[in-house]
């Protein structure tokens, strides 16, 4: 196994990927057509995975119904 999955339990590729986008980010300099195809197929794929274990996860509204709390009556 690689060190750095070792350390800290992420496979070298997605560090590599996301040290990839960090330097895009900060540089300025667009992504990596490649990089970008990797993370984004990454994404689909965890997507997926929790769409399968939990189903349709609607939190947003709740959530900002619950921070915002009351509305006054006009």
């Amino acid at each position: 196994m690689d060190t750095a999955e070792t350390t800290t339990g992420v496979p070298p590729d997605v560090l590599a990927d996301a040290q990839a986008v960090i330097d895009s980010v900060s540089s300025g300099k667009p992504l990596d057509p490649d990089v970008a195809r990797r993370v984004h197929e990454r994404a689909q794929r965890i997507r997926e995975e929790i769409f399968q274990q939990r189903g349709l996860l609607d939190l947003g509204v709740p959530l900002i119904r619950e921070l915002r709390g009351e509305l006054p009556n006009p």
